[in-house]
């Protein structure tokens, strides 16, 4: 019978390192935080559900009193939730009247997007 050795311990870097060296500048302190604010406000279905809305609506912005049949909650709690975006960087808020109007921040989405897509190679 042969028996087949497998190492199962990496090799070592020339240096010295049991891991290998960063190919590509990792997120500052900065970007991170700025990116898991994001994350964080995407981490409730609601709200992810309430950008998606705002996004897809005619102009691209819709009324908050649009938006909470859609979500099945009160206008106190889909408020909150807006606020949430807006905090994040996500929606903008605009008061006519009586009523406040949002819109998906320019270039916010596609920032994620390329977060994301960088993190992935």
């Amino acid at each position: 019978m042969t028996t087949i050795a497998i190492e199962t311990t990496p090799a070592a870097s020339p240096s010295g390192a049991c891991c290998a060296p960063l190919v590509r500048e990792a997120a500052d302190p900065a970007a991170a935080a700025e990116l898991a604010r994001s994350f964080k406000a995407l981490g409730d279905p609601t709200r992810v559900r309430l950008l998606s809305i705002v996004a897809a609506h005619d102009g691209g912005e819709a009324c908050v009193c649009d938006l909470t049949e859609p979500v099945g909650l009160s206008q106190p709690t889909v408020s909150h939730h807006l606020k949430i975006l807006v905090d994040a960087g996500l929606l903008a808020r605009e008061q006519r009247g009586k009523w406040a109007y949002y819109s998906v921040v320019p270039g916010s989405l596609d920032r994620l997007g390329a977060l994301l897509n960088e993190a992935a190679k």
